[in-house]
């Protein structure tokens, strides 16, 4: 009887060391992913707006189509990103641009669907993660994850680095920061607020901040300068009238 005991017990004692391994980045990633929409992304067209520009997002197959229409006092500008190429029309007409205008125009596009569509791109080819700790912002706890991009499939700001703070109960970004160098450079940190789900996927809005100086700052303790109030308060991002629809599942 007591081998037999034994022996049930056994799994049970694997069971529960398995259940407390720690998590790597990766699989929290994974998690925060999953959490916010997962599968439904690679198939979801996503519209939106920002600042009065009009955005969308098509995804199918691995394909994707980012655009942005611009209406002002000249017309209609839209701007067509896909996996091959970037376009830009000027009420209708194709323009000849140079690469490095169309570096621009591309890169600012592609970077207002990385941030509203986060935290899918995450698990981008280019996209290195690092757990570094875990930390306490107003009694919630976080992992500290750290990212960095490598320079194939990284874009031309492969330098920038990030950290995201991501609840450990829920598995959501609730804050973030970055370090770029475009410019005179800087730091932002972004604090997610007005979170809900459209149609499957969260989407967020972000109070952005500004951190000066910054050069010296590490990034894993800018969490702890906003704490203290000491991060100056530059603009609120709020993504507006958001659609989600799946018209290419399936197909």
């Amino acid at each position: 009887m007591r081998l037999l005991q034994l022996f049930i017990l056994i799994p049970l004692f694997i069971s529960c060391k398995q259940e407390n391994k720690p998590l790597t980045a990766q699989q929290i990633i994974d998690k925060t992913i999953e959490n916010a929409g997962g599968e439904i992304y690679e198939a979801a067209t996503i519209k939106f707006t920002f600042r009065d520009i009009k955005y969308s997002s098509q995804r199918k197959n691995g394909a994707f189509k980012l655009t942005r229409t611009i209406i002002d006092s000249l017309g209609e500008t839209q701007d067509i990103l896909t996996n091959s190429n970037f376009e830009r029309f000027a009420n209708g007409t194709k323009l000849s641009l140079a690469d490095s205008t169309a570096s621009i125009y591309s890169n600012s596009l592609n970077s207002v669907l990385y941030f509203v569509q986060l935290p899918y791109g995450l698990n981008a080819p280019a996209v290195n993660k690092e757990l570094v700790g875990e930390t306490e912002i107003d009694g919630k706890k976080y992992f500290e994850i750290k990212v960095t991009f490598g320079q194939e499939g990284g874009g031309v700001d492969h330098e920038d680095i990030y950290m995201y703070w991501i609840a450990q109960d829920d598995f959501t970004v609730d804050y973030l920061a970055y370090k770029f160098y475009t410019g005179k450079g800087g730091i932002r940190f972004r604090k997610a607020y007005n979170p809900r789900m459209v149609n499957g996927i969260r989407f967020v809005d972000y109070k952005n901040y500004k951190v000066e100086p910054w050069e010296s700052v590490d990034m894993q303790t800018v969490d702890e300068l906003f704490e203290a109030g000491k991060l100056e308060l530059l603009s609120e991002i709020k993504t507006e009238d958001v659609t989600v629809n799946y018209s290419n599942r399936g197909n």
